[in-house]
Parts: C-alpha cells; sequence; structure tokens
C-alpha cells in the first residue's frame, strides 16, 4: 500500500535537532473496548472489577468444541462508530484468525479482521489549541479503518515468587481497534486527537473510554525525517494507558530515533513499551510484519453481512455528535469557540450547561458553568456527574443576579453556600439577608462616609479620576458587598466630581 503524505510541513512543529530540523510522523491504533454487557463471541460478563476468572465461558477459556457466536450488539456499536467518524460501512466483512502465542491467549490465536473491516475510511476534525489570542488550529485526521476483535486475558507477574498468574476475564471482550492514518505531527496534536476521538466514542455510548480500568489504549507509531523526504522507519509504543503519557512517549520516542539518525545510526523498526517513571521508551520485541501472524479466514465464522437499511437505522439513532453541538452553542448561544469547546468537551458537561441556559442568557450561563462550577469541581477532584450544585440551582444564582435581587459579589458567596450546604438559593438569600441594597439613601449614606474618612483620598481621587475605584471597594466593603455597585460607582464619581 502507497502513503500518500498529504500534509506540507509545519515549522512551528519541527523538532530542532543538533544537524537541522526533524518531522516526527505519528499514526495511532486505538483499542476500544466495546460497551456491551457480553463479550463478543460468548455470554459472559464484561463488568470491570470481579475476582479474577470469575467472568469466564467455556468459549473464552477455549475448551474443545466450543464455537463462538457474535454478539450483534458489539455488530451495531461498531457501526455506529464508524457512522460517528464518518466513515465507510463495509456491509460485507471477514473474521480472521490472528496466530500467535502467549500465556494469556487461551486459543492461541486471536480472532480479529485483517483485510475486510466491517468499517473503512473515515476522518476525525480536531481542533489544536487554544493559542493566545483563544484561536484553534484544525487539522483532519484521517480513519483508515475500523475492525472488531477480541481482547487477550491478563498475566500477572507480581503475585508469587516463582509463577505468573492468568486472569482470562478480559480475554474474549470486544475490541474496536481505530487505526488512524499517519497523519499527525507532534505530541500536542497526538493528544488532542485522542482526546477527540475518546468524546466522540462517550457520545455515541460505544466506549466509556476510561482509560484508567483499560477500557481504552493507545498503541502509538512514531517516526521522524527531514521535512520534505520521504517516511522513515517507525517503531510502534505499546498499550500507552492515558493521553498524558501518548505526549511523554512520543516526545521521548522522537528524540531517541533523532539522536540515532544524527550520529549516522539506523533506526530499527520494533516494538517499544513506554516507562512513565523514567519517561522513556524501552525495547520490546522485534516488529512483527502480518505475514507472521498467518492470518486466515475463522472457520468457524461465516461473512458477516448486512444491508444498507440496517445501517440506516442505526444512523438514524445517532445523538448529536461534539462538533454539531459545538457549533449550535456558538451560533444558539452566542459563544466563543473556546467557550464552546469546553462545554461540549463531555457530554455530562454539555447536558448539564443546556439545562443552565435554558430561557437564560447563554453567555452568563457559559461563564458559571466554566469558571465557577468546573473550576470548584476541578479544585475538589470531582465529575460533573459528582456536581453538588444542580443545574436549577445554577440557573436560580444566575436569575438572582439578573433580576438584582444579589450583586455579582453576593452571588460568588451564595455559590459557596449551595456548594457547601444546598438548598434553595431564592430561600437562602431571603433567610440569611443576603440581598443586595439597592436604597439609594443608604448608598448615599455608606458613600458620604467614606469620602469624609478619607479626604487625602479625595483631592488624589480628583487628580487621579481611576482612584475612583478604591472609593468603590470601601463603600462595598462597608455594606458586606450587598450594596447595588452600578449605584456606588455612579454616587462615588457624583460626589467626587469625576465623570
Amino acid at each position: 500500500m502507497t502513503i500518500i503524505d498529504t500534509r506540507t510541513p509545519d515549522p512551528k512543529r519541527l523538532i530542532p535537532g543538533a544537524t537541522g530540523d526533524w518531522e516526527v510522523i505519528i499514526g495511532m491504533e486505538i483499542h476500544a473496548q466495546v460497551t456491551s454487557r457480553a463479550k463478543l463471541f460468548s455470554g459472559a460478563s464484561t463488568e470491570f472489577g470481579a475476582a479474577p476468572n470469575a467472568n469466564v465461558s467455556l468459549v473464552d477459556a477455549a475448551m474443545p468444541g466450543m464455537l463462538p457466536v457474535i454478539n450483534e450488539e458489539c455488530v451495531k456499536q461498531a457501526i455506529r462508530t464508524g457512522l460517528g467518524l464518518k466513515a465507510k460501512i463495509n456491509h460485507r466483512s471477514v473474521f480472521d484468525r490472528k496466530n500467535y502465542f502467549y500465556p494469556d491467549l487461551p486459543q492461541g490465536y486471536q480472532i480479529s479482521q485483517y483485510k475486510q473491516p466491517i468499517v473503512g475510511e473515515g476522518e476525525v476534525i480536531v481542533s489544536v489549541g487554544p493559542a493566545r489570542d483563544g484561536s484553534f488550529e484544525e487539522i483532519r485526521v484521517g480513519i483508515e479503518r475500523l475492525h472488531l476483535e477480541q481482547d487477550a486475558g491478563k498475566s500477572l507477574h507480581d503475585q508469587h515468587p516463582t509463577m505468573s498468574y492468568v486472569d482470562l476475564n478480559r480475554s474474549g471482550i470486544a475490541l474496536m481497534e481505530i487505526v488512524s492514518k499517519p497523519d499527525l505531527r507532534s505530541a500536542e496534536e497526538a493528544k488532542a486527537f485522542l482526546t477527540k476521538l475518546r468524546t466522540i466514542l462517550r457520545y455515541l455510548g460505544t466506549c466509556d473510554g476510561n482509560m484508567e480500568e483499560g477500557s481504552l489504549r493507545a498503541d502509538v507509531n512514531v517516526s521522524v525525517r527531514r521535512p520534505g523526504e520521504p517516511f522513515g522507519t517507525r517503531c510502534e509504543i505499546k498499550n500507552v494507558n492515558s493521553i498524558r503519557f501518548v505526549g511523554q512517549a512520543i516526545e521521548s520516542e522522537a528524540r531517541r530515533q533523532i539522536a540515532i539518525l544524527e550520529d549516522g545510526g539506523k533506526v530499527e523498526q520494533e516494538t517499544r513499551l513506554f516507562d512513565p517513571n523514567k519517561g522513556e521508551t524501552r525495547s520490546m520485541r522485534t516488529k512483527e510484519e502480518a505475514h507472521d501472524y498467518r492470518y486466515f479466514p475463522d472457520p468457524d465464522l461465516v461473512p458477516l453481512v448486512f444491508d444498507q437499511a440496517y445501517v440506516d437505522a442505526l444512523a438514524a439513532d445517532l445523538p448529536e455528535l461534539p462538533d454539531e453541538k459545538k457549533a449550535r452553542f456558538m451560533e444558539s448561544f452566542g459563544l466563543s469557540e473556546y467557550d464552546a469547546s469546553v462545554l461540549v468537551s463531555e457530554k455530562a458537561i454539555a447536558d448539564y450547561f443546556e439545562q443552565v441556559a435554558a430561557g437564560r442568557d447563554g453567555k452568563a450561563a457559559a461563564n458559571w458553568v466554566i469558571n465557577d462550577l468546573l473550576g470548584a469541581l476541578n479544585k475538589n477532584g470531582k465529575s460533573i456527574e459528582e456536581t453538588p450544585v444542580s443545574p436549577d440551582q445554577l440557573g436560580a444564582i444566575i436569575d438572582l443576579i439578573k433580576d438584582g435581587t444579589i450583586s455579582g459579589k453576593i452571588a460568588k458567596d451564595l455559590f459557596e453556600i449551595v456548594w457547601n450546604e444546598g438548598g434553595d438559593p431564592t430561600r437562602i438569600v431571603e433567610e440569611r439577608g443576603m440581598k443586595q441594597v439597592t436604597d439609594t439613601a443608604a448608598i448615599e449614606k455608606a458613600v458620604d462616609e467614606v469620602i469624609a474618612a478619607n479626604p487625602d483620598k479625595v483631592e488624589q481621587a480628583k487628580a487621579k479620576p481611576t482612584l475612583a475605584g478604591w472609593f468603590v471597594g470601601q463603600v462595598m466593603k462597608a455594606t458586606q458587598g450587598k450594596a447595588n455597585p452600578q449605584a456606588v460607582n455612579a454616587l462615588v464619581k457624583q460626589k467626587l466630581g469625576i465623570e
């Protein structure tokens, strides 16, 4: 297969070496565990965290005479994912046996798809950034294919001083292997691509994207070249299980390859592992070619065939995906690209925002969700699903600001109370006397007292009008933040004779 390079070298993506600039070329193979209660070819449970070997059927353990039976839900999930990747859905695909020996592979082969996968070429649009001006750079990452395959079990080498244990709970779990084209040119692009792909999978509900539990893993192919030259020899970094580690692994491997080439050496094609403690990759094994696996069609499984009507029915039930939702948020609520990108980064955050923004100012809702709610969640190590402030409660706070019941400063205090104690924001404001003071006479009295107590500052303010802000701050402090800020500002300027 001839790979055509469609991207012009980008100077800001180049890596400086001792003898000139280098360009890194990255392709990724993402293994995404299919969201399904049963495995790909058996009815065994896919529940995470079960006791070792508790979720193992006779098929998973490769007992003699056991035959695989395809799980239709896994087929549907693969098609949904293909549609979400704007990819070609192949109406006919074939399962093959990929032959290799490993202790946690009971059959001695893996049922996968080789030349005829269920999903063909597609693409993912990735936003890289933001830059200092808040803008994003958009790149298109081609998808080569998506195929279904079985996962292997897990070897445990630290449970006994002289023996290794094997847990087959993962054996036979359905995986989607999503293969990108070599369109990525930096660690940042690779991280943005994996983040976007995970978001799409989560929106579709086809994979939970939980890298800590191993339901999303990345194999990263890295090579380097002089700008404009043909692709170099690639090395594959196997089973990277966090987005941050993907970036670190790419940077480390690119530097390693550049050092070899600048010393006059040759990069050998091989499979490597990333050690996050040392921040470097290390050799695992010489890279196998496809013929080393002796692929052949699985004789126990007929070709997988479905028609366009089957695909259309699944397409009709797809949710709104991140790109479409982002565009709608920008148009309907007048949000910036950055704010919309943050809000659609997780479906649960987007859903929360829409509930808050319903019937309210979208920009105000976005500011509160992004800056206050997400800020508090991040600070406390909580996810959006764990928020103690409901959309109705946050919406009520925004309404209280809009109708003038409370000021922005009081709203911050109110948010803290709701976060820590819960309750109805409107009732809290009433019971705790948090309403802002709008009585002009009361505000004027506070302004007069501050001015009278600071004659030296009054003279300075007349010479330097920006000092009016100091008086406003003192009045707000004296009224415990309850005075209407606009009224205070106007009265201070009037009393000081400042326009």
